[in-house]
């Protein structure tokens, strides 16, 4: 359950659209020297996209869910910004995540981790599957839990 500080819930308007796109390339891409776009891909209008906002609107974590094939589904673009790291933001939606996967009939869920969160989701229950493909040069690895 989320502190009363902040709340989590699906991206609406088009301001909250901006924003939830806007944290995942200032956390994800933009310290890697990629452009804006590159946070998003093919399967953004089929996912499920989940964000943090504190009391002031502000997003300030999100992530994202997308269907690989029958009963297998994604992970992806997890950020939290980090004056709010340590709140359980990210753990709390990862399992909002993982709740819509078991409501889409995803028994296996798959994600990519960078090496300094492979922790964070092993203590989530995911174990490693092997290397994942390098992103920027960023080492990933890749991680697998069946819910």
């Amino acid at each position: 359950m989320p502190p009363a500080n902040w709340q989590i819930r699906q991206p609406e308007s088009a301001s909250e659209w901006t924003r939830y796109f806007d944290l995942r390339w200032r956390i994800l891409r933009k310290p890697w020297g990629q452009p804006r776009g590159s946070e998003r891909d093919e399967f953004e209008t089929s996912a499920t996209h989940v964000m943090a906002v504190d009391a002031a609107a502000k997003v300030v974590g999100v992530g994202r869910l997308h269907i690989l094939q029958t009963g297998e589904g994604q992970i992806r673009y997890m950020a939290v910004e980090p004056a709010y790291e340590g709140q359980g933001i990210a753990t709390t939606i990862l399992q909002k995540l993982e709740e819509a996967a078991t409501q889409n009939g995803i028994v296996t869920l798959r994600l990519n981790a960078r090496e300094n969160a492979r922790g964070f989701y092993q203590c989530q229950g995911y174990h490693e599957l092997g290397d994942a493909p390098s992103a920027f040069g960023i080492p990933h690895i890749r991680m697998g839990k069946d819910i």
